[in-house]
């Protein structure tokens, strides 16, 4: 499986449970940490945790090894290592807090519109 399509995965599965403004940066060449990093926000701590339970469902089925999952019993930011991917699934007012992207504003965005759209 390539880091696109494991993006593509867990995109989807923050889709499904209506997660917001799901943002994916292009980390290759920028970080070492992974190649893509997925953003996105829920309105409640319960919406964050089911983004984050379904995203590991979905990695699961997959056969991907989730190798850390950060933060579900707070529900502020929950970090969900894939390995190749780190998703950072935020609460809405912590996401405007961290703004991640101007952080990581030299990375450049990667286009999931059509694959969440199809």
């Amino acid at each position: 499986m390539t880091e696109r399509e494991l993006l593509v995965i867990a995109a989807k599965a923050a889709d499904d449970k209506r997660a917001e403004d799901i943002v994916a940066l292009n980390m290759q060449g920028i970080s070492l940490v992974a190649d893509y990093f997925l953003i996105c926000h829920g309105n409640s701590e319960k919406q964050v945790q089911a983004i984050a339970r379904e995203m590991k469902s979905k990695a699961d089925e997959s056969g991907i090894n989730v190798k850390r999952l950060e933060g579900f019993d707070e529900a502020k930011w929950v970090l969900v290592d894939l390995g190749d991917v780190v998703a950072h699934i935020f609460h809405k007012d912590e996401r405007n807090y961290y703004n991640l992207e101007r952080l990581w504003g030299d990375a450049p965005f990667e286009d999931l519109e059509s694959e969440l759209t199809s």
